[in-house]
């Protein structure tokens, strides 16, 4: 066992019946080509890989490079996703294109964007495509803008995990709102992730130390200048976040507070 492995063997990430001992979960998008897809996703030690069916070759275009040559079912628990959609419809036949492909794989990410400019969520189209899916049964973790009302009713249709943007899609703002990912957090009772916004390792550890059960990040690593090197980074920041929520923060003061207690001095 890994000393990351060994340091979150206690605290365990679960999305439905599934368990993971990482709580970075990584995007396949944007590399060089599939070795750096692989060799970064290795190096974030990351057990959920998303995948978006729409613009990626899991088997369906058999002339084309197969990602799952590089990431492997066996390994990583693939985690397809709606990405490009923008609406409904098109969602719902991608999850179930998805299930086919992969043989009766019920776990997807939804996400139904707005429009083309900013990729915000659509909230109507998600809560209707949550509905759908979650009837047919298949286990929707969900993309959504960071307002708690949402999360609430998405997780009241039966979401799996809520999964509120820090920023917008690929932005790497970090997160805009810590107020309103935190009001989430304390009242879901199913795991919440960052996803989208992410841009460095710190953004990554704040979230965590808001209580996030995960972050969700592709072009933080994908679009650095060292991919692989990012990956590794973030795969540390995700673990000092957690342990540092787990620890407890020391209460802000507004004014100084001495170290060193100022009575038994020696001199004076």
């Amino acid at each position: 066992m890994t000393a990351s492995a060994a340091a979150s063997a206690d605290d365990l990430f679960r999305v439905g019946s599934r368990e993971f001992t990482s709580r970075l979960l990584v995007g396949t998008g944007k590399y060089r080509d599939l070795d750096q897809t692989r060799d970064a996703i290795e190096a974030s030690g990351a057990e959920i890989v998303t995948v978006a069916i729409r613009r990626t070759n899991i088997g369906q275009n058999p002339d084309e490079p197969n990602l799952l040559d590089v990431i492997s079912p066996e390994r990583y628990t693939l985690l397809p996703n709606t990405a490009g959609c923008f609406n409904a419809e098109d969602a719902i036949r991608t999850c179930r294109l998805a299930r086919e492909l992969l043989d009766g794989h019920n776990l997807v990410k939804l996400e139904v964007l707005g429009d083309e400019k900013t990729l915000y969520p659509d909230a109507f189209e998600t809560v209707k495509s949550a509905e759908i899916l979650v009837a047919e049964g298949f286990d929707v973790m969900v993309y959504t803008t960071d307002d708690p009302l949402l999360a609430r009713r998405l997780e009241d249709i039966g979401c799996q995990a809520i999964m509120p943007l820090a920023a917008p899609i690929g932005s790497g703002l970090g997160i805009q709102n810590r107020y309103n990912i935190r009001e989430i957090v304390e009242n879901a009772a199913v795991p919440v992730l960052v996803d989208a916004g992410v841009g460095t390792a710190s953004d990554a550890a704040i979230a965590m130390e808001l209580g996030c059960d995960g972050v969700l990040m592709n072009t933080a690593i994908a679009a650095a200048e060292d991919p692989v090197m990012m990956a590794a980074a973030m795969r540390h920041a995700i673990l000092a976040g957690r342990q540092a929520f787990r620890a407890g923060r020391m209460a802000p003061r507004r004014y100084a507070s001495a170290s060193s207690p100022q009575t038994g001095l020696f001199f004076s």
